[in-house]
């Protein structure tokens, strides 16, 4: 008996989705180890960028918030939230609202007939009428070229950093000029590295102005609980049907809004941190145990470590657990597949939530702000799906139909 959804991916958009299909009566299973990208993506002892108003996982009663959790844990956490605390309260959240998650890995996501084929790490399948994929960053780590024949070990992707401590007394270059370069930068420098932050913007810019108004109702009207963006630009992208109705040219403007910046409170931490602004890597080479880099301008640096702090795209031929056939028959957009309101794909049935729902609804997808939006949508569509398929055959909802 196939299950009727299976949500592929543990994280806070996962279980988000699970917990309002099953308040919805669906009984979904979810796969994946919980919370497992943020346990081994993110360093220790970063703090959340994004607001407390933004950074809830949502639930369909609005009881599972981070003030609940405080208060059953006897805490009072600090504005801006550790990561090891977040990640202890996705664990929390996961026990009241989806408290059976299979955390086997999903290796493979096929088509079968009118059944989604999930093949398992213990080489065990799993069929399924509808497949969520919710499996976030996961392959969609952006190398720049400059790097492509480099050992991965001298200069890995911010996403494999979690031990800060192993750097010190290292040199290092932080490649990029967002919140997880500065902030990557600010914690090495604070164990003990000689940190270089490389960035190709002139100008490394930093979050301001935001906490002149904060608790006031004008702060409210100004900025949404998702705070992405600037002033009239963020409701925007607070607001996805709103986003995914624009045309295609300014849906990208808008988009860019939300680029590399660091909050505020990374400024001071990063006083001492060499910063050098609009420069880049155009090659690179191993010498010895170290590397050497050739700057843009003809200067060079030669380092013990490079860490790519250069994001993430997404791009279906790098997605890790989707078999080849679907990808090249999903509608695409510059590598994102392309989706209806409910978030559903052109194939019947299979659902993108978190970061590849980005490029349709906008860049709320990527945060955890996003996870309430991504779940009512995702839960109203298969609803009303489930309710017309009963008075349809059997082969109208064949996901193999378009398979190329």
């Amino acid at each position: 008996m196939p299950t009727s959804v299976a949500i592929v991916g543990a994280g806070p958009h996962g279980l988000s989705i699970a917990a309002h299909l099953r308040a919805a009566g669906l009984q979904p299973r979810v796969f994946g180890k919980v919370m497992e990208f943020w346990r081994r993506g993110m360093p220790a002892g970063m703090l959340l960028r994004s607001e407390r108003a933004g950074s809830h996982i949502a639930d369909p009663h609005h009881r599972l918030t981070l003030d609940q959790y405080e208060a059953e844990h006897g805490k009072r956490l600090p504005r801006r939230v550790p990561l090891d605390e977040f990640i202890a309260y996705g664990l929390w959240y996961q026990k009241r609202a989806v408290p059976e998650v299979d955390d086997r890995r999903v290796v493979q996501i096929g088509c079968e007939s009118d059944r989604f084929r999930l093949a398992l790490q213990d080489s065990s399948t799993v069929m399924a009428e509808r497949v969520v994929v919710a499996t976030g960053f996961e392959g969609y780590a952006s190398r720049p070229s400059a790097f492509a024949t480099v050992p991965a070990r001298l200069a890995p992707h911010s996403s494999e950093i979690r031990d800060i401590a192993s750097f010190a007394s290292l040199q290092v270059a932080v490649i990029g000029a967002g919140q997880s370069a500065l902030e990557l930068a600010a914690l090495l420098h604070e164990a003990g590295a000689m940190v270089e932050v490389i960035a190709r913007c002139p100008t490394v810019r930093f979050l301001s102005g935001r906490d002149l108004l904060r608790g006031s109702p004008v702060h409210r009207l100004i900025y949404p609980p998702g705070e992405l963006g600037p002033p009239g630009i963020n409701w925007i992208i607070q607001l996805p049907d709103l986003f995914r109705s624009l045309p295609a040219g300014l849906q990208q403007r808008v988009a860019r809004q939300v680029g590399p910046v660091g909050a505020a409170w990374l400024r001071a931490r990063l006083v001492d941190v060499q910063i050098t602004a609009g420069r880049r890597p155009i090659a690179t080479s191993a010498v010895g145990t170290r590397l050497r880099l050739i700057l843009d301008d003809g200067s060079e640096r030669t380092v013990d470590r490079a860490i790519l702090a250069t994001g993430f795209r997404v791009d279906l031929a790098n997605n890790p657990v989707l078999d080849p056939r679907l990808i090249r028959s999903l509608r695409q957009f510059n590598g994102s597949p392309e989706l209806s309101r409910g978030l559903e794909s052109s194939i019947p049935g299979l659902y993108f939530a978190g970061a590849a729902a980005a490029a349709t609804f906008g860049p709320l997808m990527r945060f955890v702000a996003g996870s309430g939006y991504a779940a009512r949508a995702i839960t109203r569509h298969i609803a009303a799906s489930s309710a017309t398929e009963r008075r349809m055959p059997h082969w109208a909802n064949d996901c193999s139909r378009g398979l190329r």
